[in-house]
């Protein structure tokens, strides 16, 4: 196991193990923009992070954790403390891991086994034994594992590319996003079709639910989250939620 006081100094790709755990809580923290030779497993316990990718944005609020395949660019911003782990995973057993980014729901298993993992020496093997179960679990548990609906597709198009730099600010309606970046609503539709799979309506209420979460995880209240996105009451917002999500606000931050 590797304690890390900051993140931004580890390079996982000096390790010859097999896997290489991390154990960390920070605050305020931009990894900055890298990338590994290992796939990583980025599980947040307490806290929320959000990792920025080339064409996506992710979001983990607690007990949810980033599957970042190897050589992916990325970077994760931590906002107030987090408490995380991070797996790294060389290549020739990533290869058994998606090929795709994706957001999982972290079982009560998996958390047990990713704590037993970070708990083990870096130079430990994962051959034989005790340490083999758990990596072969580990492994299973990841490919098997539910995913969570908080990735974001983001459009390359360059007309939008100062728009999508703000991407902490509340979308703006169609119209008034027409003004902004001088080009028709159809236009829009079309590059917001093409490229991220949804209409333009339908990603800013995927943005709406991440900002939600990401707001409701570190601490904000529910009635002062529903007005910075601005629904007109806090029962608009809780049915919002459940009709994106499938369940209350409440109800999703209780499996953290």
């Amino acid at each position: 196991m590797i304690w890390l006081a900051d993140i931004t100094t580890f390079n996982p790709d000096s390790y010859t193990a097999e896997v290489v755990g991390v154990s960390t809580a920070l605050r305020n923290v931009d990894s900055g923009t890298h990338s590994h030779q290992r796939g990583q497993l980025l599980y947040t316990r307490q806290g929320c992070v959000r990792v920025m990718l080339a064409d996506q944005l992710c979001l983990l609020p607690p007990s949810r954790a980033a599957w970042i395949p190897a050589n992916t660019t990325h970077s994760a911003v931590m906002t107030d403390i987090v408490d995380y782990r991070s797996i790294y995973f060389r290549a020739d057993i990533a290869a058994a891991l998606p090929t795709e980014v994706r957001v999982l729901n972290v079982s009560l298993l998996l958390s047990a086994v990713l704590e037993a993992i970070t708990a083990a020496d870096f130079e430990q093997g994962w051959q034989t034994g005790r340490h083999a179960h758990l990596l072969g679990l580990c492994i299973d548990e990841i490919r098997t594992a539910s995913c969570e609906p908080t990735l974001l597709p983001l459009p390359a198009d360059r007309r939008l590319a100062r728009w999508v730099a703000r991407l902490g600010q509340l979308p703006p309606e169609l119209k008034i996003l027409e003004r902004e970046v001088g080009a028709s609503g159809k236009t829009i539709t079309r590059i917001f079709q093409r490229q991220t799979g949804m209409s333009y309506q339908q990603w800013r209420q995927q943005w709406r639910l991440m900002r939600a979460i990401e707001l409701l995880a570190t601490g904000q209240s529910l009635s002062r989250t529903a007005a910075e996105l601005e629904f007109s009451s806090d029962s608009a917002f809780i049915a919002f939620f459940r009709k994106m999500i499938g369940s209350t606000p409440r109800a999703y931050l209780k499996k953290s």
